[in-house]
């Protein structure tokens, strides 16, 4: 399955200030006293929602943890890697700050932006697990007609085509639509057609009550299945030629994937806030295959293996009800929440047909003719998650912040596997989580916090021996602490340590995916973000990271100690300057750099550090009197030739260099 695992900031300051369209980093520094009552978030201002053509990931991030925006992104961590583990896992995933489980995501059709929150920016959630927060904006419409497109290509062979617009019905009434249609070519020769589309609707009946429905479907079809490469010892496997596919053009994935929900906000009372998201996430993955190169040697000789999967079905129904209570006592502000939130996950998958097709050599023509597949019986497992809780912030004006929560979970998963009795796991914990910050002066800032968290294990991957088995849900902990200092008023440093720890699960001696001992993962994080000049932002940050793996598989000797699939060093560096000699220009570097990583259990290979490059300009320029940007970019500018994890001992290819242009206008 081809997921990509692609606001409530504070309901004080955040209840408050952020329903005013307040960002966290101006809500941590507002005073109490200074708060309005919670209330509905205003309609949003003019050239926000309304157009695309502002969008820049430097201009616009707040920090260097992970930030995108339309087409572009940056930042140390990504929507499914957060400190070297996945926020979707965790249960970190949020719309608007509302609890969300997803297969199909927030689409760009709906999303205004994503934010990673870590450390200081993640202590406005109520509720956090460790790893991360994943935050999606929606993408309100405003009260004014508007349209914007967007056309692309680049150098791959890539092209599409986006259009997104708000058609205002009514006072208080305002329509969202958008649609998008690509072609793609990808780095290992594979091509691919796609198309999304997203509708949403707003209605503020009173300045009290706001009411969101939204609609989004996304399929993709004609995409096959990339090579994955398995090498026969303890090394990599060898340089490959890129963009030249040499699997069956049969093996297509073909997928639907769909989102439906409804956000809602009332505030029946001053100081009383009501807020609730509803949502159904779906992935309907018609036909999928695993194109596995096993047992490459050096000299590029290899083993194909083709898995073919028939039709799998994946849908969660999630959401979450919070009332929100804030009481303002002179420069102290003191808010309650009380959260109800739960989920319905049902899967079924697995049922694969292996086709063994003997020697081949890598880069090797490859077009048999497509064999009928012997499916067997799928199977089948079921998420049942209900978890209530309460949770506390207070802050004092020029003095600090303390905040808490408690909840209580009940998570049942049973599986139903083919020709065996159903299987029914339970876990009924206690999660919490507790939070301080300090203001040592106008521009310091210092915090500390400890959660506790529930989350998945997922399912064995594609070079197991057991293969799409359902793995039970682990326990974790996290404690960090760090701090913020203002360098200048637009320009912050913040810096931080953590400590996170969780069950590990990996290949074990039998080639099968399981429980091996217990990662500990330490690290240091920092960024610096902000406009150092009037013409010169820069968005900067790395990771030094020393995860160990700890237990009886360690002792034994069957697995190292360093965890598979984690970096030791990350650093990120984003620059946008927009020079004097013509305005509405800029120019952008992006810099990114990532340590080796472990790349099989024993840790005998590693996949080498590597540093990419991306250069930028955009222009925006006024095109027949309306707002228009031209963004031409090119994308690992040295062409550095690498390796991704797909699994330990698994890899493929990453892109090599590709230059894209796009233009996007206002109207």
């Amino acid at each position: 399955m081809k997921v990509l695992y692609n606001l409530e900031i504070k309901a004080t300051a955040i209840a408050a200030a952020l329903l005013m369209g307040v960002g966290p980093a101006m809500a941590q520094t507002s005073p109490a006293s200074a708060l309005p009552s919670p209330s509905v978030p205003p309609a949003p201002p003019a050239g926000r929602e309304s157009g695309r053509t502002g969008e820049n990931a430097v201009t616009q991030a707040e920090d260097a943890f992970g930030f995108s925006v339309g087409r572009e992104s940056l930042g140390l961590y990504s929507a499914g890697n957060v400190r070297g583990f996945s926020p979707f896992a965790a249960g970190n995933v949020r719309i608007e700050g509302l609890y969300f489980d997803p297969f199909l995501t927030l689409i760009l059709r709906l999303r205004q932006s994503t934010s990673i929150r870590v450390g200081l920016s993640a202590q406005g959630y109520p509720f956090p697990s460790p790893t991360g927060i994943v935050d999606y904006a929606f993408r309100k419409p405003g009260d004014e007609a508007s349209l914007s497109t967007l056309v692309s290509a680049d150098s791959y062979g890539n092209v599409g085509l986006e259009a997104d617009a708000v058609v205002p019905i009514a006072p208080g009434l305002s329509l969202g639509l958008g649609a998008q249609g690509s072609r793609s070519d990808f780095y290992n020769g594979t091509t691919s057609w796609s198309h999304n589309q997203g509708i949403s609707l707003r209605w503020r009946p009173t300045d009290a009550i706001e009411i969101l429905p939204f609609w989004a479907r996304s399929q993709v079809y004609d995409d096959e299945a990339g090579p994955t490469y398995i090498p026969a010892g303890p090394y990599l496997p060898p340089k490959v030629q890129r963009r030249r596919f040499d699997g069956p053009r049969w093996s297509d994935y073909d997928s639907v994937a769909g989102l439906q929900g409804l956000l809602l906000s009332i505030a029946p009372a001053s100081n009383w806030l009501v807020r609730a998201g509803l949502f159904r996430s779906l992935y309907d993955d018609r036909s999928t295959f695993a194109n596995l190169l096993t047992d490459v040697t050096p000299e590029g000789a290899a083993n194909r293996l083709i898995i073919a999967d028939p039709r799998s079905r994946f849908v969660s129904v999630s959401g979450e009800l919070r009332v929100t209570r804030s009481v303002t006592e002179g420069p102290r502000l003191h808010v309650i929440h009380l959260s109800a939130r739960g989920r319905d996950r049902r899967q079924r998958y697995s049922g694969s047909a292996f086709i063994d097709y003997g020697a081949t050599r890598l880069g090797e023509r490859f077009e048999p003719a497509e064999p009928d597949f012997d499916f067997t019986d799928q199977t089948r497992d079921r998420v049942r998650q209900w978890t209530g809780g309460v949770a506390y912030e207070g802050r004092w004006r020029g003095v600090g912040e303390l905040s808490f929560g408690v909840s209580k979970t009940n998570y049942t998963k049973r599986f139903e596997l083919p020709g065996a009795a159903a299987l029914e796991t339970r876990s009924r914990p206690w999660l919490y989580n507790v939070t301080a910050a300090g203001f040592l002066g106008p521009r310091l800032t210092v915090y500390a916090d400890y959660a506790r968290g529930l989350e998945e294990s997922g399912v064995a991957p594609d070079n197991a021996a057991n293969r799409n088995q359902p793995l039970p849900a682990i326990l974790t902990s996290q404690v960090d602490a760090g701090f913020r200092y203002s360098l200048t008023n637009k320009v912050k440093l913040i810096a931080g340590v953590f400590d996170l720890r969780k069950p590990y699960y990996n290949l074990d001696a039998d080639n099968r995916f399981y429980l091996l001992g217990n990662i500990v993962s330490r690290g240091v994080e920092m960024s610096v973000a902000g406009a150092i000049t009037p013409r010169l932002n820069v968005v900067a940050g790395g990771v030094l990271l020393r995860p160990r793996v700890t237990g009886e598989g360690v002792g034994l000797g069957r697995v190292g100690e360093r965890p598979v699939g984690l970096a030791a060093r990350s650093f990120d560096f984003n620059a946008d300057w927009r020079p004097p000699i013509l305005d509405g220009l800029s120019v952008d570097i992006g810099v990114s750099h990532t340590g080796s990583i472990i790349a099989t259990r024993n840790n005998l290979v590693s996949i080498p550090s590597r540093t990419l490059v991306d250069l930028g300009a955009r222009y925006r320029f006024k095109l027949s009197g309306k707002d228009a940007t031209i963004r031409a970019q090119v994308n690992n500018v040295g062409n550095v030739y690498g390796f991704d994890l797909r699994g330990a001992g698994a890899y493929d290819i990453i892109a090599g260099r590709v230059a894209s242009a796009y233009l996007t206008v206002d109207f």
